[in-house]
């Protein structure tokens, strides 16, 4: 169990910096983007595992990565060039 959490963490984590060496124009602060994707690698792990048990290891792996990913996607901002003013303004 305490290899799937620091393989969980560590998944997060490399997932996370990509995201923030990759669109840092569109993120918050580079902390609280690591941090979620840390959290949110650990989140996955647990909700995979008392799903489906211990014997499944690279399942567990890849249920942290999708929420870990759900989490950062959450934290994107939009671009400005695709902001559009309504039709109204």
């Amino acid at each position: 169990m305490f290899l799937e959490a620091l393989g969980a963490a560590a998944l997060g984590l490399a997932l996370a910096w990509a995201v923030s060496r990759r669109l840092p124009h569109r993120l918050p602060a580079r902390s609280l983007v690591l941090s979620t994707g840390v959290a949110g690698g650990l989140f996955g792990a647990f909700l995979t595992h008392t799903a489906l048990g211990s014997a499944y290891y690279p399942v567990i792996l890849f249920g942290a990565a999708i929420v870990s990913a759900a989490l950062l996607s959450l934290l994107l901002r939009p671009a400005e060039r695709f902001r559009r003013r309504s039709a109204t303004a």
